[in-house]
């Protein structure tokens, strides 16, 4: 345990307490101003719009129009979008509808669909997983007008699977903070209170499919930027196990740190949990035979492990877990409970490095480009990443300064002496190993997702100190998904994250399911008004 980090840590999260607490008072909540859903197709998942795209009751064109339209009607609030590619998709989206009429046959219609299991849903991406010809400055200034070459891959295997494409959507610079606020592209703003941020790095995808304006999104997460977003904005979201993804065309990565791979993942975001397990598999690819799908565990054989802290001076050390998201484990807990699953408190005992390891891992990643120079192999001098800080922090620099924090902490070595650092990476291997064993294939581990509901703007390097409960289980490389749980008392979303062992996602995704069921899963942030013909709108 490093005494100057650790202490760095209690200053922050009890500064970051006191903040947050001013700020709660003093910014009133904004509500959304943009419209309801009305449409009922908004509401449907995946699997029943295939179903129904397959049966010739739907068609693609009607889907992306739906879309189209919602996002038009909510982005003017949220900020989501940078660029989008409406005439495409609808151009795509009559062509899906042109090849399901000419499968004429109800044989030729299921072949179709076998060999196309999306075929005509649109999806939103974000920014820096790569989409051809749409923007790819990733929230960057200089970087400004940047056109992706091609698809990333995992883009590339879900339009080969007949998905379309809509737009690409907010990140922060070099997605380098969990805060999605660039000077760039301003605020992307949380749907379910405008002063609040939608998290990040997949901010602009939170922030669309908890508006209701995304079927799902390709999301990316190095320190849970999937998970973070969909808990500030109300959705599921799922980081795979590191390395079942592929992150070619991925910006910003590395082609030399072979620890990249298993850090950083892309996943899917939804608001429908139901819809998981077709998505993931899709985007592992050839990996989709690693998480075995097609082989279901009882319910009543799952372990559930849970704690909502650490112990002792780790505790202390950490911001306080609110009680909306204890609730909301407790909740759950109860529920699986009654279920006959038991479950067992945790000691986290064995994490009093947790700050140590993350940070080390963090610093430990070679060939990531610099926001200041552009290049990895051309790091800016210290003098002149001081000055960018300073200047940032008066609004007067192209950098953010979550970004240049995180450059300055690598160029700091995170503080933490060079000897100590492979004692620190040996404890990695062996969390992960006990870790590994304790939870077996069939284990799960409920943790908070983060210790807050949505913060507020220019707060995240304060409440750094929660990150790593979510960062941790990028560098051990388990699967984890954020599991919404209705609204606190204040109507923000709350949750908690699942985890499972290497390749056990399936778990984490059937914990998401039950829960779905068990309690409703998406809460929209502003109620529904579907018009039903020849009735009256409803209200529910």
């Amino acid at each position: 345990m490093e005494i100057i980090i650790r202490l760095f840590g209690l200053i922050l999260s009890y500064l970051a307490l006191l903040l947050n607490r001013i700020l709660e008072y003093v910014i009133s909540r904004q509500q959304p101003d943009f419209p309801p859903i009305r449409h009922p197709l908004l509401l449907r998942p995946v699997l029943e719009l295939v179903t129904a795209l397959r049966r010739g009751q739907l068609t693609s064109q009607q889907l992306v129009e739906v879309y189209i339209e919602r996002v038009r009607e909510v982005n003017p609030s949220l900020n989501a979008v940078v660029e989008d590619r409406f005439e495409e998709a609808l151009l795509e989206a009559k062509h899906a509808d042109r090849l399901i009429a000419e499968a004429s046959l109800d044989y030729d219609r299921v072949a179709l669909f076998t060999r196309y299991p999306l075929l005509g849903i649109p999806f939103t991406v974000k920014e820096s997983c790569g989409v051809k010809g749409l923007s790819y400055a990733v929230g960057s200034v200089i970087r400004k007008g940047m056109k992706a070459p091609r698809d990333g891959e995992v883009v590339e295997l879900v339009r080969a699977a007949g998905a379309i494409p809509l737009l690409v959507s907010a990140t922060p610079e070099f997605c380098m903070s969990f805060e999605t606020n660039t000077v760039a592209n301003g605020r992307c703003r949380n749907p379910y209170d405008l002063t609040r941020s939608s998290g990040g790095s997949s901010g602009g995808e939170g922030a669309l499919n908890g508006a209701g304006a995304s079927l799902f999104g390709i999301g990316s997460d190095i320190a849970g930027s999937i998970r973070l977003p969909a808990m500030f904005c109300g959705v599921f979201g799922h980081k795979p196990t590191g390395g079942l993804t592929s992150i070619r065309g991925h910006f910003p990565s590395s082609l030399i740190d072979e620890n990249l791979t298993t850090y950083l993942q892309l996943g899917p975001i939804t608001r429908f949990a139901r819809d998981l397990p077709l998505l993931l598999e899709i985007m592992a690819g050839d990996n989709k035979h690693k998480l075995k799908m097609n082989e279901p565990v009882p319910l009543n054989e799952l372990k559930i492990y849970y704690s909502y802290g650490y112990p002792g001076l780790n505790g202390l050390t950490h911001p306080y877990v609110a009680d909306d998201i204890k609730l909301a484990m407790v909740r759950a807990l109860t529920c699986l409970g009654k279920a006959g699953i038991k479950s067992k408190q945790l000691d986290l005992s064995f994490l009093d490095n947790i700050f140590e390891l993350v940070i080390v891992a963090l610093i430990d990643l070679k060939g990531l480009p610099s926001i200041i120079t552009q290049q990895a192999d051309r790091p800016p001098n210290m003098k002149l990443v001081v000055l960018e800080m300073f200047n940032s922090i008066i609004g007067h620099s192209l950098f953010t300064k979550e970004a240049l924090f995180l450059e300055l902490m690598q160029r700091l070595n995170g503080m933490i002496s060079t000897n100590k650092m492979q004692q620190y990476r040996d404890e990695v291997a062996r969390i992960r190993a006990y870790l590994t064993e304790l939870l077996g294939d069939r284990g799960v581990l409920f943790l908070p997702t983060f210790h807050s509901t949505a913060l507020n703007f220019h707060t995240s390097l304060f409440n750094i100190t929660g990150i790593d409960s979510l960062l941790l289980f990028n560098v051990l490389g388990f699967p984890a998904t954020h599991i919404p749980m209705g609204l606190s008392l204040r109507g923000m979303p709350v949750g908690f994250q699942v985890i499972a062992a290497p390749y056990q996602d399936k778990l984490c995704l059937q914990i998401a399911a039950e829960m779905e069921a068990a309690f409703l899963g998406w809460t929209p942030p502003v109620l529904h008004q579907i018009a039903v013909p020849d009735t009256p709108v409803l209200n529910f």
